[in-house]
């Protein structure tokens, strides 16, 4: 199997990143509604990253947010951060490029944000903890998108199909890692439901103040 990086490499060189960004953004739409709702009550301005941000468009969503302060997103994938920056000509957001889960930023944020990502990782319970401890200010708020996990049995073969290390996790077992990295208020829903696809499965949560 090849690495998840060189994969998504190659599929920023054919084009591919815009597709995906498609097929996502009814997920991701309902994730920033309920960040929102979480974050702009609580804080006058608040700073978000992206974990997997592909070629930065969640990033730049984020960031035309008024009361965002700073947004940025980082990628094992370098072909996605160059691309990233080439898109985004105005500055809008900053780009990091870093293999998970070594890389850490070096600043914490009020709002992280992941839309299939996570499950890429060897240990992405270990790594749950990681972004609580390191990568988030008291009283940020976490949400995280996979539609790789054991409820949605269309996702079962995408291993073997893409030919990448994916981890299989169910939603009880997503849930449990973000309890005992300490995540309070959680809340987890299918988000971009239609016809023929069971949801993205997403985590909500807060850390404390």
């Amino acid at each position: 199997m090849k690495p998840a990086v060189e994969v998504f490499g190659e599929w920023a060189l054919k084009g591919k990143d815009e597709g995906m960004e498609r097929g996502h953004a009814s997920s991701v739409a309902e994730m920033l509604a309920y960040a929102m709702a979480k974050i702009i009550p609580s804080k006058e301005e608040f700073t978000a990253i992206d974990i997997g941000c592909g070629n930065g468009w969640v990033v730049r969503e984020i960031s035309q947010i008024q009361s965002c302060s700073k947004a940025a997103g980082v990628d094992g994938a370098i072909e996605m951060i160059d691309k990233a920056s080439q898109i985004d000509k105005e500055g809008l957001g900053e780009y990091y490029h870093g293999i998970l889960p070594d890389w850490e930023p070096e600043e914490k944020y009020d709002l992280v944000h992941s839309m299939e990502c996570f499950y890429y990782l060897e240990n992405p319970v270990d790594f749950v903890k990681i972004v609580h401890d390191t990568w988030m200010n008291n009283g940020g708020h976490i949400v995280m998108g996979v539609d790789h996990y054991a409820e949605n049995e269309d996702s079962l073969d995408w291993p073997e199909h893409v030919g990448v290390h994916m981890t299989t996790l169910s939603e009880k077992e997503w849930l449990k890692a973000f309890t005992d990295a300490g995540f309070e208020d959680l809340t987890a829903w299918r988000a971009g439901t239609n016809e023929g696809f069971v949801g993205t499965l997403v985590i909500g949560g807060k850390k404390a103040d």
